[in-house]
């Protein structure tokens, strides 16, 4: 076992690469943390990153601890699904992902776990949602959408992974509306996204029946500007905005932050 950097530098998640009998490494495993939840990684679809470990965190410090039924829109690899219910025993997840090969790395990832009691991976578009799940059958709604409206941002060659960054294939929009139409009143709808579209957000939340409710920003440090915003909305809910101090990643040293270490549980 070995550590891998973070993407903010600081921390780290714990890389196991498995071996056959000839000691050739046939699959590299992220690691939370020991004995924790276990991902594999393919090519083309997006590794374990900062975005999802975060939302997950954040649904889990939110009113998530008493839900019993959630869906993924987009889970890709199924990262969020995955932490989602270890954190949490009593809930059950399903993950819709649209990309096979994505579906594929999912069913890996849930069988790896252990929780295919809990998780179930369905492949399909959200923006087919009334064809695929049922209206308000959902406690709570996550999200780790594209990041960029098509045609802006810098993609990356990997055409499996530029579609999960832009919203070529599914926008803002869509992805609100699949989660207004699946979550149940007073239910709630959590994502992440980038500071500079929260307009866009609360905007598209506005429109498919969504109050938001609570906003925390992440920053690299204490003096960094936010490079990712945390979302709440209640569907049916009254206007209040709670705005939560800011999510610090690493201390000015260049150390993790406390809330960084446990999260990872270090």
């Amino acid at each position: 076992m070995e550590k891998l950097p973070s993407l903010w530098g600081g921390s780290f998640f714990l890389v196991c690469a498995r071996e056959n009998a000839k000691g050739r490494v046939i699959a590299m495993i992220d690691c939370l943390w020991p004995q924790g939840p276990r991902f594999k990684e393919h090519d083309g679809v997006f590794r374990l990153g900062t975005d999802a470990v975060m939302l997950a965190h954040f649904a889990g410090a939110g009113s998530s601890r008493d839900k019993t039924r959630a869906v993924d829109l987009g889970c890709g690899s199924g990262v969020i699904s995955i932490i989602l219910a270890w954190q949490n025993p009593k809930l059950f997840v399903d993950g819709v992902e649209l990309r096979p090969e994505a579906v594929g790395l999912a069913y890996e990832n849930v069988n790896l776990c252990e929780l295919s009691d809990r998780v179930r991976i369905i492949e399909g578009d959200i923006r087919l949602h009334r064809e695929l799940l049922t209206a308000g059958a959902y406690d709570l709604t996550v999200a780790n959408p594209p990041y960029y409206a098509s045609g802006t941002g810098k993609l990356p060659a990997d055409e499996g992974i530029a579609a999960a960054r832009s919203e070529a294939f599914c926008t803002l929009g869509d992805v609100c509306q699949a989660a207004g139409y699946l979550t149940r009143w007073g239910g709630s709808f959590m994502l992440v996204h980038k500071p500079e579209r929260l307009a866009d957000v609360f905007r598209e939340m506005n429109a498919a029946g969504f109050e938001p409710k609570r906003l925390r920003l992440v920053q690299h440090k204490a003096d960094s500007p936010p490079t990712l915003a945390l979302i709440e909305g209640r569907r049916g809910g009254k206007p209040s905005l709670t705005v939560e101090a800011p999510l610090i990643l690493a201390n000015n040293d260049g150390s993790d932050s406390d809330e960084v270490k446990a999260v990872y549980r270090r």
